[in-house]
Formats: structure tokens, C-alpha cells, sequence
């Protein structure tokens, strides 16, 4: 019973280190730091995170992270990732929440843009962010 219970807890610890980590300013690659500046150099409040090896900077409204950008340890652009009003998503993502999450609401929502411009939206829903198309057609559940 005992090692069961630290087996969880060491299982749900790991579980939790791969996903986002804060880090502070000066733990960020200077590639990283430098084309943030470059992009957004009026960005104030800047808060960092690390996930599967990549850099996100949040930023801006009540929660801090009304924008997001994700960048490579190189400076190389991921994503943009612009919060919007749930009632923006395309109709299909509602949809697809009211049949696949009884019961559950959308809380967050955001307009995703790729380093090529490609957009597409996400959905938070029970704490998971559900990635759609640019029309509301579902794409996947993020880890």
C-alpha cells in the first residue's frame, strides 16, 4: 500500500513537470528573449514558461496572458496565440463541446496563428485545451 501511494505521488509529480513550468526572466535562451523584444517590445508584465522544451510569454488583461507567444530555445517562432470572447469561436466548436463535454462550458477561448499564418482556435474545456480548424472542425486535445 505505501509503495502504491508514493509510486502516485512520484507518477502525478512527473505527470506535472511535463507540463508548463514558470521561470523566471533570466532562465530564458537570449535568442528567445531577443526576438520577443524584436516582436514585442511594448509588452509590460511579461510572466515565462517553459513547456516540452519551448518558451511561452504571457502578457496582458485580467488574467496576464491575453497574449501568448511560443518560441524554440533558437528564437524560432512557434505561435501566437491572441485570447478572444468564447462567442468568437466558430460555431462548430460549441457544438462540439455540447456533444463530446456534457455539461462542461467553454471557459477560455484563443485564436492560434503559426509561424506560417496558419489560424486555428482552442477551446479551453475542464482545464484541457481542445485545438479546432479555422472553421470549428476538431483537431485534438493538447497535453
Amino acid at each position: 500500500m505505501k509503495t502504491s501511494l508514493i509510486l502516485a505521488v512520484i507518477l502525478t509529480s512527473c505527470t506535472m513537470a511535463a507540463r508548463a513550468q514558470t521561470v523566471k526572466s533570466n532562465e530564458v535562451p537570449a535568442p528567445v528573449k531577443a526576438a520577443f523584444q524584436k516582436s514585442y517590445a511594448n509588452a509590460t508584465q511579461v510572466t515565462w514558461e517553459k513547456e516540452k522544451g519551448n518558451y511561452e510569454a504571457n502578457w496582458g488583461g485580467k488574467s496576464g496572458e491575453d497574449h501568448s507567444v511560443q518560441y524554440r530555445p533558437s528564437g524560432e517562432l512557434i505561435e501566437v496565440i491572441q485570447a478572444i470572447p468564447i462567442s468568437q469561436l466558430p460555431k462548430g466548436v460549441s457544438r462540439y463541446v455540447k456533444a463530446h463535454y456534457k455539461g462542461a462550458r467553454i471557459t477560455e477561448a484563443g485564436r492560434v496563428t503559426d509561424a506560417k499564418g496558419k489560424v486555428s482556435f482552442e477551446a479551453e474545456v475542464n482545464k484541457k485545451d481542445i485545438l479546432f480548424d479555422e472553421k470549428g472542425n476538431f483537431l485534438k486535445v493538447e497535453d
